[in-house]
């Protein structure tokens, strides 16, 4: 979304304000492009630009200062060196006002360091300019003296001078360290050069060498952070961003739906770059308030007083506010401020009317107001810095301030910074004498001072300078005022010189980091051990997360309303945040799921949030309650734990370690607060200094506090205790919320920039944005174990031995009780008996009831409870009678009035009227009695007060500080109760019985809109004639019974979102509605009772709804997918009937005796359409003067069709084919809803939030119904008394077996969505044969390819929330799936039940997922944890298969018949490989010319494999070796899945959001299937014709007791690699004994259900595997399959089984023999019909679905008549070598011949296996002929050859649909077969 002026406004504003620490901002304005070089010692600079980094021009050197003021005060951060006036060269620290302006437009315009402007005199030289600009000068003779006499050492670069005794190392900057130090690792000269060239360091096994000679931790390398401190860690290859991601330019990854979404995710701003021009910018719904920056909340938050939009702009322009406070004052917008900060001179009001006719700024006592009116902190005054921006607060200032002097330097008397080393030197360098005798204590010079005597007098070293002995310390030492001794530094107190820890020793100096941190190799600064950091942050709208070195930002949550606080439970891993639109608090798991409400009630503003990891409690504050309230994790056991003088908590951080809250409070008196965290101990850390107060945290290893104030634009920090205190940042932060802190950083959200932003925690330097154009960044944390390190619970495991809550309480703890229990004992509490103070008067013994009415004319009225008998009692000196109570003994009715401010009292007739109390009552409210005490509350002073009742004395406050204080009542237990004669069995009422002062004393009265029955007692059942209308959040009824118009709430127990269209069932009496939030159609009684759900998927704004009572049917239309639909009223058999050429239909009506269904479309043609009931013989009746045809409605009565435009703003009517147009009702302001009854039409209207009336025929006679209903939608109008017509499908549903439609000329049976009509016309199948399955992310959905409509119907599997992957299973018909987001693989039935987790532990992200529909196994791939894994379909026997070379392996897919294993990797080096199914053979058949292969499929028919390449974004093809590739479609957007079936193959593409597909031969005929869908992901076919084919584990597991996998030429056993319990066999107990070559009587027998995989087996198993599995067990073990405890897969053994194995052998045999004689018999009987006497028939029967039988003929020279292998080898001879015989593929069929003629081409052929000659071969009817020499090949490849040729062409096996389901897979064997030829074995 583009961003609005105010966004650009305030960005720009931010902008300013960023760039003011570093570049002046007036400069910046004149310079836009200025750049600077700084100086360096070699003379070259380097080139900077205004903005960006601190500037050396920018400063306080000023050309127009006069000569009088030789000083200037010092300015914040920054060291000077003024120098005396007289000083040659005239070189010294000035002031900036204009001077500097001017000087620095100079230097950045030219780009000069040292230009004359700032060039000291001959004699001086130049320091180098400081980060805050300013020129210091000394003498010339100082420079290279070894001395630091410009405070930043920059005299001292770049000289060698021979001070350093030969024990010490000269640095490179002429420090002298002890050679010891040198290459120990440690930057001891501070600029490294002690580190340079040397010697590598021998790095540990777990290290990572640094370029610099550090090692670090392996772990800490390209974690983002610059560990080495020269960045070598982190030169790292870019991350490759998921599939789920998109790159940015940077090389960052952001989730992939934000591109091109409007906002700007990336850095750099490249994901909203090169989108589609054509792609508006949605517009909010006309049910929706569009905010200032573009963001739609519903039209029913619009000034309602609460700050929706985050910005009020949904509260501007609105007649009423809500109040803001006393102390507050109310901006044009809506939002309330300090009251102080009126006229302030700073904008804080959003719109800055807070500073709008203003005359003199009213600045308080703590601020001082500026020359232009503006108010700044009053310590800001003479600070050296220009905070008014006019300098008006450093005029006129005093230098009071002494400036500081570097740690090596000496402050002179008169400020200037000297060196050290001068200090008594005899030279009077400070030019004041201070750093010479008798100021200092010097000892006397004698002239005669030599090193070599007593090393000149000097503790440590001594140099000779110029004649006279200089003395000089070694590092970690300075030398006093005396000159000679040298005294320890203590570096432990300059703060931030370790990052946490500290231990100074002589010297030297240690640094230590707390637990859970390590010191860096900088030996300073502390790293935290655990995973990279993340900040988690509130965007109102969402949940974040961004990686602060990397700037890598995903999302956590969406669809939020107002997500202001939040924190998180690291070690349960769950985030919590607060709602303030809601007004609650709810949690979910840190990925996202279970999101689940904490506290629902009792919030009204709960801005701060935290979690007390240690004892498990949540605390929040809430600043629109004022108080502070703990609970458990869950929300239990909640207790209002601080009320007291709290006006505006906000921020709340704990500390549990401590057992201490801190919170902020913005009230009227800003303050910070602690306490323990059961309450008591309550302190101010800090009340001064301090306006709004909003971020705080607490650094626990740091053992501090931070906290930013957005008034002040600071960030502070201090002591635990407040002590300490400490401004970080003071410029450059417009509007700073909330903070975090980690290791030496700080992160902070800005409202004004929409930024996150870092800087050192120590000094403020080192600023950085690390997110900025964010929606509204509210709350930060950092997610890291560290920042929630490991405490003790002082509540054990036991809860302390409370009841309820146990609170931490200092070293101990407290049994607390929630609010509303009280202690019974100092471990127990009970639930109070009394509930204290629980405007409306009753008096039921007198039998009326009094009320107030502070209208035009005020008054109090009284009526008997029934309504009888109203009179006025009091009308005058009445102005806001609030407040009303009786006193029934007395017999008195009081009241308080705020106008007059008064309480009074009076007789209960009226009479004796008195004032009771007249004084000091600024505005009471509510008002009761109890005792002899009166009651009142106080807006004004927001308190509960007493007083005697009867004279109005002893008053006292019973609380205070109580916002929104509104009416007050006594509740008491032990009232005496009151006999009526309703307490007798409801006086005999059927519904109400209410006292009356009638004689009867009471009356029978019935709910509204219910007449009461004749009998006077009873009601009627209900309604009979009514309006019945959506209001968004609620439904509700209009009587048309009763004589008066009163609305009255549907009691449904659900929680409505935005209700829109509504139906009514007269016959059952059921409401039908539909939400477009909550993408839901449901029912209930008109009752309010039984209600449910009936369609809740494939919804997205459902505008119409109609009911069809007379045929039993619900219709809707829906804007999101443009489709008309209907259903059963239970939701069932729904069926999409209009589908295209829909553009927003809105309104829907039935017209059932006619069969027309009409409708409204309101998209860019509006118009008017009619059709038949099932969709048929649709027609346009109105398309012209159009704009908005919202509500729509039929008189069936007079044959018009009658609707309401809100563009147009009429009521029009015409026929019921269109003619005869004409307007009914002109103009109407925004009519939305339109019904009819009787003679009159009835409309909803968003403008004047009303329901109105006219007649229908003429329009006249208008009326309003019921107004001040925000929200109003569709309507209805219903009279259950009238008949509802003739059903056409009455009579057994018209014969349908599904749908029976109405129709003008009768009816028509249809079928659910995607399922065909049969022949009959009548009925339908269960479901659709063929169909297209696909994930969007957050659910599964169908496409039935066996119509034409291509419409989407979901799959009701629960609980989805982030599928990737899919699969099916023809067999159970179960639909497989990953779900990346809870990281589990699950199951569901297609109709949604039976959802069951397969795989639910040691996944992270399963991007594919094959199912092995023959050996009924599960294959899928793991991109997290680089794997590819198989298991049996329910997730037993897991296996890993595949764990090494594998980098991002994604999709993969199995070919059960030729037992192959195909997947994609996306890695570094994407690739495409192969492998067996149990991962061996392993092959890579595609590495070049890949960029990200997502997608992959097989072609099963024509043995290809394709996949969809989304870098290069292309489709492609190969044969099932990677040959033969071709590129099937290019230029495709960014597909993700591919499947195939017939001629098409379809994809899914992110980009268009949308199912295509394309002709696979030729790449053309590019359709699109479904187009808008978010979140596309895997896409796989459905159809009988895909699963086919079978393998050796396809019955029985292969005999395999666990696992078994096919494999191109045998199977293997295989066990899982965790044992399950049960024996696990390598070998299968159930294979039939190998073949040999003897007589058919000799043959191993064969099960009558199983394969022939024997003849798939390789024959040598036995003398390799075999031998080597006995080899580890013994005979017995081996024979009996026993072989147990090895993961080890094998081959399949053809020799040995289990003993039972033997039997059935022996019977199978024997019927062998038999079936062999009867076909030797039938041979010889047949052998004279055939034509060659040499030729052999063979009829085999092709276990395939598309074909019955084929023959197969053996030609041979006259030889024995058959060998024991098909498609096999025949047997060898002597010398091994093969007779000549021809091959004939017939179908899938080989058998070997005896040709001697035809071997030739037999190489040719085998190159060329996998290609597309082959697999036409083994698929069509087409014969080979291949010849080849007896010496040509040789035993192994003609074996080998043979071998594989068999496996492609061995049995085809078709899987049953899904309503066959029930039966296994075709194996190829059939028990009872016809005969197909002659002869048959």
């Amino acid at each position: 979304m583009a961003p609005t002026r105010r966004e650009e406004r305030l960005e720009a504003e931010g902008v300013s304000r960023k760039q003011s620490p570093y570049c002046n901002a007036k400069l910046a304005t004149l310079v836009p492009g200025a750049v600077s070089s700084r100086r360096t010692g070699g003379g070259s600079g380097r080139r900077e630009t205004c903005g960006a980094r601190p500037p050396p021009w920018t400063g306080t050197f000023s050309l127009g200062d006069p000569p009088s003021t030789p000083y200037a005060a010092p300015s914040r951060r920054s060291r000077r060196d003024p120098r005396p006036a007289g000083s040659a060269g005239g070189g010294g620290t000035m002031r900036r006002p204009w001077g500097a302006l001017l000087l620095g437009a100079l230097l950045c315009a030219h780009g000069l360091a040292s230009s004359p402007e700032c060039a000291c005199g001959r004699s001086h030289f130049t320091c180098a300019v400081s980060a805050l600009g300013e020129c210091t000068c000394i003498p010339a003779q100082w420079q290279c003296d070894g001395d630091n006499d410009c405070g930043d050492h920059s005299d001292e670069d770049g000289c060698m001078l021979p001070t350093c005794s030969p024990l010490d190392f000269h640095c490179d900057n002429g420090k002298c360290i002890r050679r010891s130090w040198v290459c120990d690792g440690d930057n001891d000269c501070e600029d490294d050069s002690d580190e340079q060239d040397c010697p590598p360091r021998e790095c540990e096994e777990d290290e990572f060498p640094c370029q610099n000679g550090y090692c670090i931790r392996s772990l800490w390398h390209c974690d983002g952070d610059n560990d080495c401190g020269d960045n070598s860690d982190e030169q790292c290859d870019m991350r490759k961003c998921s599939d789920k991601e998109f790159r940015c330019s940077d090389g960052s990854c952001i989730a992939e739906h934000w591109y091109c979404d409007g906002d700007t995710d990336c850095k750099d701003g490249s994901d909203e770059e090169s989108c589609p021009s054509a792609v508006p910018v949605p517009p909010c719904n006309l049910e929706e308030f569009q905010c200032a920056y573009g963001r739609c909340i519903l039209d029913i938050y619009h000034c309602d007083g609460d700050d929706d939009c985050g910005d009020w702009s949904d509260e501007s322009d609105c007649s009423s506010h809500q109040p803001c406070r006393s102390g507050e004052f109310m901006c044009d917008s809506g939002l309330c401020i300090n009251a102080g900060w009126r006229c302030d001179g700073d904008a804080d009001c959003d719109d800055q009317s807070d500073e709008r006719n203003c005359t003199t700024s009213i600045c308080t006592a703590e601020q001082f107001r500026c020359r232009s009116g503006r108010c700044v902190r009053l310590s800001w005054r003479c600070d050296g810095e220009d905070d008014c921006a006019d300098n008006s607060d450093e005029e006129n200032c005093e230098n009071t301030g002494s400036p500081h002097c570097a740690s090596d330097q000496f402050l002179c008397w008169n400020g200037r910074c000297i060196g050290q080393r001068k200090l008594c030197n005899g030279v009077n360098d400070c030019g004041d004498s201070s750093d010479e005798s008798p100021q200092q204590s010097c000892r006397p010079r004698t002239g005669e001072e030599n090193c070599n005597v007593n090393n000149g007098g000097c503790t440590q070293k001594c140099q000779m300078v110029r004649g006279a002995v200089q003395c000089t310390c070694h590092t970690g030492y300075r030398l006093i005022e005396d000159g000679r001794t040298c005294q320890d530094v203590n570096e432990c107190a300059e703060e931030g010189y370790c990052s946490q820890g500290c231990t100074n020793s002589e010297g030297a100096f240690q640094c230590w980091c707390e637990a859970g941190y390590e010191l860096r190799p900088d030996r300073r600064s502390c790293k935290a051990l655990g995973p990279e950091p993340v900040l988690l942050f509130a965007n109102r709208i969402d949940i974040r997360q961004v990686l602060p070195h990397r700037s890598e930002y995903t999302l956590l949550l969406n669809n939020l309303e107002n997500a202001i606080a939040l924190d998180f439970h690291h070690r349960r891993e769950l985030v919590f945040w607060s709602d303030v639109t809601l007004d609650r608090i709810l949690r979910a798991n840190l990925n996202g799921s279970n999101v689940e409400e904490v506290v629902s009630t009792g919030l009204e503003s709960p801005g701060g949030l935290a979690v007390d990891w240690v004892h498990d409690k949540l605390y929040w504050t809430d600043s629109g309650t004022s108080r502070i309230e703990v609970a458990n994790l869950d929300g239990a056991h909640r207790k209002v734990l601080l009320w007291q003088n709290l006006e505006k908590p906000r921020a709340i951080a704990l500390h549990p370690m401590e057992g201490t809250i801190y919170w902020t409070d913005w009230g009227n008196t800003p303050r910070i607060e602690a306490s323990s965290m059961d309450g008591s101990g309550r302190r101010i850390i800090a009340d001064t200094h301090l306006f709004w107060p909003n971020g705080l945290t607490i650094d626990y290893a740091g053992r501090r506090m931070y906290w930013v104030d957005a008034k002040h634009h600071v960030i502070e920090r201090a002591n635990l205790d407040g002590s300490h205190r400490k401004a970080v940042i003071s410029q450059g932060l417009p509007h700073p919320f909330a903070i975090t802190v980690f290791e030496d950083s700080l992160y902070w959200t800005d409202w004004h920039t929409k930024s996150i932003n870092s800087a050192n925690k120590f000094t403020g330097k080192n600023q950085e944005i690390i997110r900025n154009k964010l929606h509204f960044p509210m709350d930060i944390h950092t997610l890291h174990p560290q920042r929630q390190p490991a405490g003790k619970n002082r509540c054990g495991d036991n809860n302390g031995g409370c009841t309820h809550l146990c609170l931490p309480s200092g070293q101990n703890y407290t049994c607390a009780c929630p609010t509303g229990f009280r202690k019974i004992s100092s471990h127990a509490c009970a639930q109070s008996k009394w509930v204290f103070f629980y405007v409306y008067a009753y008096m039921s013994r007198w039998r009326y009831m009094y009320w107030t009415d502070w209208g035009a004319s005020p008054k109090i009225e009284r009526a008997g409870m029934d309504a009888s008998g109203r009179q006025v009692i009091i009308s005058s000196n009445l102005t806001w009678p609030n407040g009303l109570a009786i006193d029934y003994g007395s017999q008195r009715l009081y009241w308080a009035d705020a106008g007059m401010k008064t309480i009074e009292f009076a007789g209960l007739d009226g009479s004796k009227r008195k004032v009771l109390i007249g004084s000091q009552l600024p505005h009471p409210f509510g008002l009761t009695l109890y005792g002899e005490r009166i009651y009142w509350t106080d807006w004004q002073t927001k308190s509960i007060q007493s007083a005697d009742r009867l004279t109005g004395l002893d008053r006292e406050t019973l609380q205070e500080n109580l916002e929104n204080l509104m009416d007050i009542h006594v509740f008491h237990r032990r009232r005496p109760p009151v006999s009526t004669p309703c307490a007798m069995e409801n006086g005999g009422c059927s519904h109400l019985c209410l006292r009356s002062p009638n004689p009867s004393a009471f009356s029978c009265t019935c709910p509204t809109g219910i007449n009461l029955m004749p009998d006077g007692k009873t009601c009627s059942p209900g309604m009979n004639s009514f309006l019945i209308f959506a209001r968004r959040i609620d439904i509700r009824m209009v009587s048309l019974d009763i004589p008066y118009f009163a609305d009255v709430v549907v009691p449904i127990n659900i929680t409505m979102k935005n209700t829109i269209a509504i139906g009514v069932d007269p016959q059952e009496g059921k409401v039908y509605w539909s939400d477009s939030t909550l993408h839901r159609i449901s029912r209930a009684n008109l009752d309010g009772s039984q209600h449910e759900d009936i369609i809740t998927t494939g919804l997205q704004t459902t505008d119409g709804l109609a009911v069809d009572a007379i045929g039993r049917k619900v219709y809707w239309t829906d804007t999101g997918t443009n489709r008309i639909e209907v259903g059963n009223l239970d939701g069932s058999m729904r069926k999409v009937l209009v589908w295209q050429n829909l553009d927003s239909p809105r309104a829907i009506v039935l017209y059932h005796e006619m069969g027309f269904m009409y409708w409204t479309d309101w998209g860019e043609n509006a118009k008017l359409e009619r059709s038949g009931m099932d969709g048929s013989d649709r027609t346009v009746l109105i398309s012209n003067n159009l704009g908005w045809p919202n509500g729509l409605t039929v008189d069936k009565a007079s044959s018009q069709l009658l609707w309401a435009d809100a563009h147009t703003e009429r009521i029009e009517a015409a026929d019921l084919n269109g003619a005869s147009r004409h307007t009914l009702v002109s103009p109407v302001q925004h009519p939305y809803g339109l019904t009819l009854l009787d003679s009159y039409i009835y409309w909803t209207d968003w403008q004047t939030r009303s329901i109105h009336r006219a007649d229908k025929g003429t329009g006249s006679n208008v009326i309003l119904v019921r107004s001040n209903l925000p929200g109003l939608m569709d309507i209805q109008a219903v009279d259950r008394a009238q008949p509802l017509g003739f059903n056409k499908c009455s009579s057994r549903n018209g014969g349908c077996s599904h749908l029976c439609l109405p129709r003008p000329s009768g009816f028509s049976c249809a079928c659910p969505t995607g399922i065909q009509l049969k022949g009959d016309g009548k009925t339908c199948d269960p479901s659709p044969e063929t169909y297209l399955l696909f994930s969007s992310r957050g659910s599964i959905r169908r496409i039935s390819l066996d119509t034409n409509d291509h419409t989407d119907v979901h799959v009701p599997v629960p609980e989805l929330n982030n599928v990737i992957s899919l699969d099916y299973d023809s067999v159970d018909g179960k639909v497989y799936y990953t779900d990346v987001f809870l990281d589990v693989i699950r199951r569901a039935d297609l109709n949604g039940s039976n959802m069951e987790t397969v795989i639910g532990r040691g996944l992270k992200t399963t991007d594919g997922l094959a199912v092995d529909w023959v050996a009924r196994n599960l294959y899928w791939t793991d991109t997290g944890r680089n794997t590819i894994e198989a298991s049996r379909l329910d997730g037993s026997c897991r296996k890993v298969l595949i764990n090494n070379s594998l980098d991002e392996p994604r999709a993969i897919a199995v070919f059960p018949r030729k037992g192959y294993l195909f997947w994609t990797d996306w890695g570094h080096i994407a690739k495409i490989e192969r492998a067996n199914l149990d991962g061996s053979e392993r092959k890579v058949l595609i590495n070049i010319d890949l960029g990200w292969p997502n997608g992959l499929t097989l072609d099963y028919d024509t043995r290809r494999i394709y996949w969809v390449d989304a870098h290069l974004d292309r489709i492609e093809s190969a044969d099932l070796s990677g040959k033969l590739r071709q590129v099937l479609v290019s230029h495709v957007s960014h597909p993700f899945a591919l499947t195939q079936q017939d001629r098409w193959i379809y994809w899914t593409d992110w980009q268009t959001k949308s199912i295509q597909r394309v002709d696979k031969y030729s790449g053309r005929n590019k359709e699109t299937v479904l187009a808008n869908v978010e979140g596309l992901m895997d896409i796989i076919v459905v159809s009988p014709q895909r699963q086919t084919g079978t393998n050796a584990c396809g019955v029985n597991n292969g005999g395999c007791t666990h696992l078994c996998f096919a494999r191109a030429s045998d199977f293997v056993c295989a066990c899982p690699d965790e044992p399950d319990g049960r024996p696990c066999s390598l070998v299968p107990g159930l294979v039939p004994p190998a073949p040999r070559a003897t007589s058919v009587s000799e043959r191993s027998p064969v099960l009558p259900n199983t394969l022939p995989t024997t003849l798939h087996s390789s024959t040598s198993w036995t003398r390799t595997s075999l031998e080597e599995v006995e080899r580890r067990c013994s005979e017995k073990d081996a024979r009996l399959g026993l072989c147990t405890y090895s993961n080890e897969a094998v081959p399949a053994a053809s020799g040995e089984g289990l003993h039972v194995s033997y039997v059935i052998g022996g019977l199978l045999s024997i019927l062998l023999i038999l079936v062999v004689i009867a076909a030797l018999m039938l041979y010889r009987h047949k052998k004279s019909k055939l034509t060659d006497p040499a030729m052999g028939n063979l009829t085999y029967s092709n276990p395939s679905y598309r074909t019955s039988t084929q023959e197969v003929k053996i030609e041979a020279i006259p030889k024995p008549a058959m060998y024991n292998q098909l498609c096999y080898k025949k047997e060898g001879g002597p010398d091994h070598n093969y007779t000549k015989e021809k091959v004939k593929i017939v179908e899938g069929i080989c058998l070997l011949s005896g040709d001697d003629a035809e071997w030739d081409d037999l190489k040719q052929l085998r190159s060329s296996r996998g290609g597309l000659l082959r697999d036409h071969v083994c698929m069509k009817t087409d014969t080979v002929s291949i010849q080849a020499s007896s010496g040509s090949l040789d035993d192994m490849e003609t074996e080998q050859l043979l071998q594989e040729e068999q496996s492609e062409c061995s049995s085809v096996h078709t899987a049953a649909t899904p309503e066959r389901r029930g039966s296994l897979p075709d194996t190829g064997w059939r028990h009872e077969r016809k005969l197909s030829s002659e002869s048959q074995v």
